[in-house]
């Protein structure tokens, strides 16, 4: 292709965002460096022309020049020729060749593109490099035009190494800022092992004492003005000499990478408050995280990580506009990408911390990363220790209180859509129940507390834990001895729909029909009695209801309420048709339609109010009271067991009439 078509390319099509030339050519120079270095160990004299190994930006703002500077290994002519001359043409490829086989692997990049992310900045670019074989030389060129490499008789001698010049674009102007450096380099570079050092100008305000002259000059201005004279004690101190304020420019030499990388150090070295100095600078959070989990993968893969477990919640948690993750992914201690949302599952995205690899294939502009196998086993790994770190949290009562408090949904959406690890997840469910009211229980202690005979794990879904605590379906279960589980978060109706058991024993709701509960058989026998005695009652009680019901049962469900609303097995809860219906964006017809509860009305035999109506109905069918009375039951049943009323405002009209009726007023 030809030169000016790919740089075009390159400064357009390969990079999506601008700062980058700053992170490829700090990693450029970081790989100079170590390539002396890697010289040193076996020639120690190649560092005699300049031991100092360090990276140093200049922002020159009257000429409008970045200057990179490094005391790497620089080139001689004909590698200025062959590396930069031709793109993408890298020496690094063979020495990385070589690396291989010693596993020093923190060179990144390929002296060649990387470069030419300079032109996204630049219209002009110098390199002046002085290599320990060579003399000094500087490369020129605009980008896309020819280059020129000539002898650099006008510099200073810079002992070794390479020095970048960037003549900037007119609208790139904001790359000499100090504030916009350090930005950049905090951002992409804050690891690499080489010092990097920022020197700008400042001005500051300097104290200094005032010419006796200027002094006098003053006095003259005040002659016109009355003088007066302060008598002085002889105990008092000599006035102090006399001091102006002057703005002065100062040269300031500050060192921009100062946090180390702790993740690449043995984790028996680092202390608790290097953790959470460390926790502190990645994510400005001002608390202390509430625990770490710091390990290295080997094998197939090489990474290693830190994920942090945050004390509290964010209160835009599960904003969907929100950044996905909060993983920052390193290659070889240089930063990547923050939001790469295959490294980690949305349930996870509350866990903060690192990812550094020494090999994820990334692209020409290593700004994206091949969607490859690599990635799986990453996310695989991660969501391994991140379930480790909450077991380790789960040790300490105190600590896993606060964890379940900020954390309670994201478990329970990971319940919901993480197959492979639900059986784990479930482990830190944590709700109230009938017999633990005044703190939660896990579902392994609900199963040491189970009587012999039971065969399931109850629970009972609602609004909130006073609404449940008062539901009549409660009224049997308690009485039998059996523990029953509060679920009064909305993600609870769709966490328990994926877990249905647990250490095999089933879960099941109390507020579906079809729930068995082990009797004897002479109350077996007793209840079919019942049921048969009640059928001319049910048909009736359909027939007043006609659609609202699906059918009308008899039900040992419930012990000291008369009636109750069952909805079908399979259907929503009641519950859950309260949280479908209160989504913003819901489905009004389709999905909900027949997803909505299949209600069934069940009476309870020995029951005094039904004992009266089974006799008023056997009386006269079609009596008017009968029907009020019916309608009324279905409704407070209804309220009862959690729906909403569609039509409250004949609810009320019925209770103002049994209202009249108690206080003998005429029906008019």
């Amino acid at each position: 292709a030809e030169i000016s078509q790919l740089m075009s390319l390159i400064v357009n099509a390969v990079y999506q965002n601008k700062e980058i030339f700053l992170r490829e050519l700090i990693s450029n120079a970081s790989d100079a460096l170590d390539k002396i270095r890697y010289q040193s160990l076996t020639d120690p004299s190649v560092l005699d022309s300049g031991n100092d190994l360090k990276i140093t930006i200049i922002p020159d703002v009257a000429n409008k020049v970045l200057i990179i500077r490094d005391t790497g290994i620089g080139m001689t002519k004909a590698d200025l020729i062959n590396n930069l001359g031709t793109i993408a043409k890298s020496g690094t490829k063979a020495f990385m060749e070589m690396v291989q086989e010693t596993k020093d692997a923190s060179m990144i990049g390929q002296f060649g593109v990387g470069f030419y992310s300079a032109y996204l900045v630049a219209d002009e670019v110098e390199v002046i490099s002085k290599h320990n074989d060579d003399e000094q030389y500087i490369w020129r060129s605009s980008a896309g035009q020819n280059f020129t490499v000539t002898r650099d008789t006008v510099n200073e001698p810079l002992g070794r190494g390479s020095e970048i010049r960037l003549h900037l674009k007119e609208d790139q102007l904001e790359y000499l800022e100090e504030r916009r450096i350090k930005e950049v380099v905090k951002k992409h570079s804050e690891f690499i092992s080489y010092p990097i050092h920022l020197i700008f100008q400042k001005e500051v305000e300097k104290e200094v004492p005032v010419d006796e002259s200027e002094e006098a000059g003053d006095d003259e201005k005040d002659e016109g003005k009355a003088k007066i004279e302060e008598v002085e004690d002889d105990d008092e101190e000599k006035p102090k000499e006399k001091t102006k304020k002057v703005k002065q420019t100062e040269t300031v030499d500050e060192e921009l990478n100062q946090t180390k990388p702790i993740w690449t150090r043995n984790p028996d070295t680092i202390q608790k408050d290097e953790y959470n100095a460390f926790y502190k600078s990645l994510t400005n959070d001002w608390e202390d995280p509430l625990s770490v989990k710091h390990f290295s993968v080997e094998g197939q893969l090489e990474f290693r990580s830190i994920l942090f477990t945050p004390q509290r919640a964010p209160f835009d948690l599960f904003e969907g506009k929100k950044k996905r993750n909060n993983i920052k992914l390193y290659v070889r201690r240089v930063f990547i990408m923050d939001d790469c949302e295959e490294l980690i599952p949305e349930w996870l995205n509350f866990v903060k911390g690192i990812v550094d690899s020494e090999d994820l294939p990334l692209n020409l502009s290593r700004e994206v990363l091949q969607q490859n196998k690599i990635l799986k086993v990453i996310r695989k790994n991660l969501v391994k220790k991140c379930i480790e770190m909450f077991t380790e949290i789960a040790e300490d009562k105190d600590n896993f209180n606060k964890f379940y408090e900020a954390f309670s949904k994201n478990i329970k959406l990971g319940v919901h859509e993480d197959s492979t690890n639900r059986a784990k997840l479930s482990e830190f469910l944590r709700y109230h129940s009938t017999k633990s009211t005044d703190e939660p229980t896990s579902l392994k202690d609900y199963v040491t507390r189970m009587p012999e005979k039971q065969k399931y794990i109850y629970y009972i879904t609602g609004e909130s834990r006073q609404a449940v605590e008062s539901s009549p379906f409660l009224e049997v279960l308690k009485r039998k001895g059996y523990e029953v589980l509060f679920l009064v978060d909305p993600i609870d109706e769709y966490a328990v729909q994926q877990l249905r058991e647990y250490e095999g024993k089933e879960l099941k709701s109390i507020t579906k029909e079809g729930l068995e509960l082990e009797d004897s058989e002479d109350e077996k026998n007793k209840f079919e009695e019942l049921k048969k005695e009640l059928e001319p009652l049910c048909a009736t009680v359909k027939e007043i209801l006609g659609e609202k019901v699906e059918k009308v049962i008899v039900t040992d469900l419930i012990s000291e309420s008369p009636c109750v609303i069952l909805t079908g097995q399979f259907g929503w809860s009641a519950n859950m048709e309260r949280i479908m219906k209160s989504q913003a964006l819901r489905d009004s017809g389709g999905m909900s339609s027949y997803m909505a509860s299949k209600r069934t009305l069940g009476l309870q035999p020995t029951h005094p109010i039904v004992r009266e109506l089974k006799a008023k109905v056997a009386a006269d069918k079609n009596d008017k009271t009968v029907r009020d009375l019916v309608n009324l039951m279905y409704e407070t049943a209804l309220l009862a067991s959690g729906f909403n009323l569609e039509d409250p405002s004949q609810f009320s009209n019925r209770i103002y009439r049994m209202v009249a009726l108690g206080l003998s007023l005429d029906d008019d």
